[in-house]
């Protein structure tokens, strides 16, 4: 493709070279340049991509991105460059901004060929995406993920590192999906996301909004609680159709922010809405920890189970279903998708012939786990044992709280390893220790977290409830001096596996 097309449809100045270069690729990372590549200089947060401009160039880059507002290179030593290394280079005012149409021109503009489902919220977007996914499949439609845990591209997953990816990386996967015969893609649309436009340019067929709570306040992230918020409200700027829980604590200002503007289907538990779950009750089928509820709505009307615990799980289900009405797929695909669903490290069941409810959570902050075991003790019939640590190099006062509504709410405690990063591991239990003993809580300390699991499920008798929190869908632990391979539930399962054959 040309530069010239690369470029079309958006301001910018030509400051040397040919518009007409050859670009086989468009790059913000200097070290994926190769031969013929487009490289963008983007400013972030911690880095300049202005300096590594010429390592790019190194790498074989025909042409570059430089942003208006940079701090070195001006124009005459641009054209110098230009003219020794035989490139174009090409000046726009906001080069992050830019990058999603530079992407959206250079992929032929994926984004109008996918059916593109977002989900925004402080919690809940990873368990309802994957439940939509589940629903839209089970419906027939080959659909891609992009989230949290694992993004779902041309049927495969793939390591993900941000919940919404960089703009470039989004719209190349987007391309895949094309390529691989998909029309549907979920996304968990993070507020990052919206903010940095890396969603820019992408029209949601339905978008929702799942709660509000006080999260990601932090220098790098978002000033106060207001711009977290209105950042997350743009996800409406471009959809077909929203999606609101009536029950979050934002529900008034997202109505009075889409106004006439955005057609809304609400959901909700406590309040009246188009979608109403009644009558939740916990039950087990099989190893399978779920929720029946009854669902009152124009779609159906009648019970529903989800192979998930816990009124949130309802309402990430709720948020589901809604846009399942929206595409007008059959209930009875709804009904087996969530009767089947399984979210990787969400309240995640593993499986055992000795009548024990296992489950992986990534339950790593003292709300998280306080929902937990609130939710599991409903399910519980003999006692609820958990196992957790806390990551080093994070908060010191989350190991207290996190040991103190542990020992509050389990009937035993295994205290152990989490990541402890270049922290000594027993230097977060001992913090841990000093919030469980604020209680009458009963606990023990395995440090080495592959033996804990093993002493809770060797520990545990039919009945009872054995919660494995903190890294749920990580499959690695890091050290002071490594990061090596750890996952939770494959450690479950070895544990079931050695218990039952000891039988």
């Amino acid at each position: 493709m040309q530069l010239l097309d690369v470029l079309k449809d958006i301001d910018y100045r030509l400051i040397a070279g040919d518009p007409e270069k050859e670009i086989a690729s468009v790059e913000y990372d200097s070290r994926k340049v190769s031969e013929g590549s487009l490289f963008v200089c983007v400013i972030g947060f911690n880095s300049d991509g202005h300096s590594f401009a010429m390592g790019a160039i190194n790498n074989g880059a025909s042409a570059i991105v430089v942003d208006s507002a940079r701090s070195v290179y001006p124009d005459e030593e641009l054209k110098a460059i230009a003219s020794r290394y035989g490139i174009s280079v090409v000046e726009t005012a906001d080069t992050h901004k830019y990058l999603a149409d530079l992407s959206a021109n250079f992929y032929g503009h994926p984004e109008k060929k996918l059916s593109v489902f977002g989900i925004t919220g402080t919690k809940g977007k990873t368990t309802t995406a994957f439940m939509l996914r589940e629903i839209l499949e089970q419906s027939g439609r080959k659909t891609g993920l992009i989230g949290t845990v694992c993004n779902i591209i041309a049927g495969e997953k793939i390591h993900s590192e941000h919940t919404t990816p960089e703009s470039k990386d989004l719209y190349d996967m987007m391309d895949s999906q094309i390529k691989y015969g998909s029309e549907d893609l979920v996304m968990e649309v993070s507020s990052q996301g919206l903010k940095l436009d890396r969603v820019r340019g992408i029209t949601y067929r339905t978008a929702a909004f799942t709660n509000l709570y006080e999260d990601h306040i932090a220098p790098n992230e978002h000033p106060d609680m207001e711009d977290y918020l209105s950042c997350k409200l743009k996800i409406f700027d471009s959809c077909g159709t929203g999606l609101l829980n009536l029950d979050c604590s934002a529900a008034d200002r997202v109505l009075s922010y889409c106004g006439d503007r955005v057609r809304l289907l609400t959901y909700a538990i406590e309040h009246d809405a188009d979608f109403v779950a009644r009558n939740l009750r916990p039950e087990r089928r099989g190893h399978v920890t779920g929720t029946v509820f009854e669902l009152d709505s124009v779609y159906y009307k009648g019970e529903i189970f989800v192979a998930l615990p816990g009124k949130f799980n309802v309402y990430n289900a709720l948020c589901a279903i809604c846009s399942a009405y929206e595409e007008g797929i059959d209930i009875e695909d709804v009904k087996r998708a969530l009767a089947n669903i399984s979210v990787p490290g969400r309240m995640q069941p593993i499986e055992n012939s000795f009548g024990v409810n296992i489950l992986v959570d990534y339950a790593h902050n003292a709300a998280a786990l306080e929902s937990a075991l609130d939710t599991l003790r409903e399910y519980t019939e003999g006692r609820l044992i958990t196992v957790f640590g806390c990551g080093g190099n994070r908060s010191v006062s989350r190991r207290f709280e996190m040991g103190e509504v542990s020992g509050k709410m389990s009937d035993y405690t295994v205290i152990t390893s989490d990541n402890p990063r270049k922290e000594e591991p027993d230097a977060i239990i001992a913090n841990i220790i000093t919030g469980i003993s604020k209680t009458d809580g009963k606990y023990e300390v395995e440090p080495d977290r592959s033996k804990a699991i093993r002493l809770a499920i060797n520990m545990a008798e039919s009945g009872d409830t054995v919660i494995i929190a903190g890294k749920g869908h990580e499959d690695y632990q890091i050290f002071a001096d490594r990061t090596i391979h750890f996952d939770d539930c494959q450690q479950a399962r070895e544990a079931v596996i050695e218990r039952e054959s000891s039988v």
